[in-house]
């Protein structure tokens, strides 16, 4: 059994670099108050933290 992240958008990516818009879609990330569960993995913990700013862990 693998564990799992909630992650939710509570900032919007407009006005932000390319990077971090394709960060949050990248995430599953596309509208406001959206909330995703993924896997715990390296690559996703890196991608959480380049956005966040922008989301919130729960």
């Amino acid at each position: 059994m693998t564990e799992t992240i909630k992650i939710t958008l509570v900032r919007s990516g407009i006005g932000k670099n390319k990077k971090i818009r394709q960060t949050l879609r990248g995430l599953g990330l596309t509208k406001l108050n959206k909330t995703v569960e993924l896997k715990n993995t390296p690559a996703i913990r890196g991608m959480i933290k380049k956005v966040s700013s922008l989301v919130k862990l729960g």
